[in-house]
């Protein structure tokens, strides 16, 4: 009975870890390439129950058997295993902005931070007042031979990562709004987005800010092969607010029935104290 009121807690503790789970990731439904989080459970041992009255052992002519029958498993609770990001790709919105970019398909962009090098998948980029492309919060985006200096309006990046500027107009660069790389006179690649990806990418850890970091599981970061970068849009989050609302209820739903079993167990235990001991 007793076991009973521990199973129904450790359901209540682990759909807690949940529902805290689905709310991050609805909170973060409009950020730029966030990924979703998925919680995993994991039983405790079963416990093998056989009949207590038949105790010892038979003894017949070709040996002896157990007479303590095996009548079945009892589960014996929860806990939550892991929290796993799914990289699913997320949908790609276009914003004519030609500091934005997305990645289709794998892989990560490399930036340099305080805490060494990171990888996101947030393109929202912008130039600093030395003219190096950065993120957001202002960490340098890297390319194969270090930062990448670039001038607005007079850069581009196809579908490798190339990052080409028009050599012919880099003096003026106001002259060279509106122009395409169809027209352009002389461009030239300066530099490569350094794009990587993991070989176990599951075993990557978030670190806020849209910042992902190596571990010892995920092993280090690898170059990956023709990554397919869309300047001009942005990759939106993975999360599906529809189906994170009706999670959100099914673990509502769960967790009043696990304190429901609490409640069932701790009125029956006071009932065989107070009744049955009588």
């Amino acid at each position: 009975m007793i076991r009973g009121i521990y199973t129904g807690a450790s359901g209540m503790i682990a759909q807690q870890a949940r529902i805290d789970t689905i709310s991050n990731n609805l909170a973060n439904v409009d950020k730029t390439a966030y990924k979703k989080d998925i919680t995993v459970f994991k039983a405790f041992p079963d416990m093998v129950l056989r009949r207590i009255n038949d105790d010892g052992v038979g003894i017949v002519p070709a040996g002896s058997y157990d007479t303590m029958p095996f009548v079945g498993k009892l589960g014996t609770g929860v806990e939550v295993n892991e929290v796993y990001t799914e990289f699913e790709q997320g949908s790609l919105q276009s914003t004519e902005n030609p500091f934005d970019l997305a990645l289709e398909g794998k892989g990560f962009f490399s930036v340099a931070t305080e805490r060494g090098e990171r990888y996101t998948r947030d393109g929202g980029f912008t130039i600093n007042k030395e003219g190096i492309l950065v993120t957001k919060n202002g960490n340098p985006v890297l390319g194969e031979n270090g930062q990448i200096k670039v001038q607005a309006n007079n850069f581009m990046i196809n579908e490798k990562g190339e990052i080409l500027v028009n050599s012919a107009l880099s003096l003026d660069p106001r002259n060279v709004v509106g122009m395409t790389q169809n027209n352009w006179e002389e461009p030239v690649v300066i530099d490569k987005l350094k794009i990587v990806d993991f070989e176990n990418i599951r075993e990557i850890k978030k670190e806020g800010d849209s910042l992902y970091r190596e571990t010892e599981l995920s092993g280090p970061a690898i170059s990956t092969a023709e990554p397919k970068v869309i300047q001009g849009f942005l990759e939106k989050s993975n999360v599906n607010a529809v189906r994170e609302m009706v999670d959100m209820i099914e673990v509502q739903r769960s967790y009043e029935a696990n304190q429901k079993t609490i409640l069932t167990h701790s009125d029956t235990l006071g009932r065989l104290i107070n009744e049955v001991g009588r």
